[in-house]
């Protein structure tokens, strides 16, 4: 009777470790100000939907992913450990009692110049890049850790002054993502950057946002900008989470579709909604577009 009841014990443990059964994947969330979404109600988005190690009641672009995964059917834990005006060293320096752990998929975004002291300059963001890799590995060797290639900045490409007055809107952009690309040579714990910064300047071309908010934005365009010209706007952030969730789960961002439900309730234009996620598929290289398939509220 005993080694029955093992038996069925242990058989019922099987089935649960199963497809049916499979626990949540993890993806940590860690960056500042452009993760948790400074300058728009994306900072305060639905913040019981995904894990603050901080405690400090953020939703942000970790919160857009979690929408996102729960309507194509994904099961992921999210969580984010974010500060404000700080670079990747400081997370490393600072917070690494907070995020020292085994997780899936671990998202770094650092400062949006690489470096506040020496802007342009990667060494400090590389070497702070890789040191997190590795912290991260040793709790999973398995982990993917993804940099994030963030936008360019309109009030340093506009305004005079800065290293990147003067020259084509993307150039910061580049600068970001040669940085990355550099960190993810120095380790295989790197999967391909979160080209978010190609993205932005996608949507630019293609005519979806208006590249200059300083002369105001054209009508039928969006302004991918917050008012500070520095941090994204509403529709800046949506952009930033459709392209992490592409990227990471492999989730074509079309299959979203126009009722797609965290882009309603933050009161986006519908068709902007569909044009955004037609921008992050075709910046991830994903062919075509899945029939949506999106789950009641």
């Amino acid at each position: 009777m005993k080694r029955r009841l093992v038996t069925t014990v242990l058989a019922a443990a099987l089935a649960l470790s199963g497809a049916g059964g499979a626990l949540a994947r993890t993806v940590l969330f860690v960056g500042n100000s452009f993760t948790y979404g400074q300058g728009s109600p994306v900072r305060r988005y639905h913040p019981e939907r995904v894990t603050d190690l901080n405690g400090e009641g953020i939703g942000g672009v970790p919160a857009l992913f979690r929408t996102f995964a729960e309507q194509t059917g994904q099961d992921w834990q999210v969580s984010l450990e974010t500060a404000g005006g700080q670079d990747l060293a400081f997370h490393l320096d600072k917070r690494a009692g907070r995020i020292d752990r085994a997780w899936d998929v671990v998202v770094l975004q650092g400062y949006s110049t690489l470096d506040a002291a020496s802007p342009g300059n990667p060494a400090r963001h590389v070497a702070a890049a890789l040191r997190l890799a590795e912290m991260m590995a040793r709790r999973n060797p398995a982990v993917s850790v993804r940099l994030v290639s963030t936008w360019p900045r309109a009030d340093l490409a506009w305004r005079p002054g800065s290293p990147w007055s003067g020259k084509p809107l993307g150039a910061l952009a580049d600068t970001v993502a040669a940085a990355n690309r550099q960190a993810g040579e120095g380790s295989s714990r790197f999967g391909p950057p979160l080209p978010v910064g190609a993205a932005w300047m996608r949507a630019v071309e293609a005519g979806v946002a208006d590249p200059n908010p300083y002369d105001g934005t054209a009508f039928g365009q969006v302004d991918l900008w917050t008012w500070d010209q520095y941090h994204a706007s509403t529709e800046g952030y949506y952009l930033e989470a459709l392209v992490a969730f592409g990227a990471i789960t492999g989730v074509d961002p079309r299959s979203l579709g126009a009722r797609e439900r965290a882009a309603d309730d933050l009161g986006m234009n519908p068709a902007v909604t569909v044009r955004l996620q037609q921008i992050a598929a075709e910046t991830l290289g994903m062919a075509s577009a899945t029939a949506p398939t999106l789950r009641k509220r």
